[in-house]
């Protein structure tokens, strides 16, 4: 190396090889005269790299990510999305609803009720999503109203009664059962 550039570091070809680079690849890179993540700079982008090493295009998305110092491709665990208050989303599928949406309307992604109208077993109260709009309380199962009722009966503590349900198996659910029917 007549210019004294001293190559890629042990700790920058093992990011590139933790990034799907095999040897042979970084091998490559370097003859390019690749000797730093400065160099990977002025590649610019994942497809200029992929043709020039021929990498896969996942793998060049990876290394230039890492070496423009952005996120990685794909959605980012710590992207806040902030929409407005009046957005419906279908609790089956996750799609957005149109402004026309009304309660109990069908999905037009799914075909099922984006918001199934569900009882209180707290208040008695019924309406969509998953809390209750009377009482604040986290909606049950449909199947299961009646055994949030018997709890609340035996004193359970409104907060915990979804989470019991939830963690019961059904040997568990099946003797709630039978105490639901003396009643």
């Amino acid at each position: 190396m007549a210019d004294g550039a001293q190559g890629l570091t042990v700790l920058e070809k093992s990011i590139l090889i933790s990034k799907g680079m095999s040897e042979q690849e970084v091998g490559r890179l370097m003859e390019m005269g690749v000797r730093g993540k400065e160099d990977l700079k002025v590649i610019g982008d994942a497809g200029t790299l992929a043709e020039l090493v021929g990498l896969r295009p996942e793998v060049a998305g990876r290394v230039m990510s890492w070496a423009l110092g952005g996120a990685a491709p794909g959605p980012s665990p710590d992207k806040i999305v902030v929409q407005s208050g009046d957005v419906v989303l279908c609790v089956h599928c996750g799609t957005k609803q149109p402004k026309d949406y009304k309660s109990g309307d069908l999905c037009g992604a799914c075909g099922k009720q984006a918001e199934p109208i569900m009882a209180c077993y707290w208040c008695g109260a019924t309406g969509p999503g998953k809390f209750c709009r009377q009482c604040g309380a986290t909606f049950v199962p449909t199947a299961e109203l009646e055994l949030g009722i018997l709890l609340k009966r035996e004193g359970v503590p409104k907060d915990e009664i979804p989470e019991k349900l939830r963690r019961m198996d059904q040997a568990e659910k099946d003797v709630l059962w039978g105490r639901a029917r003396r009643y």
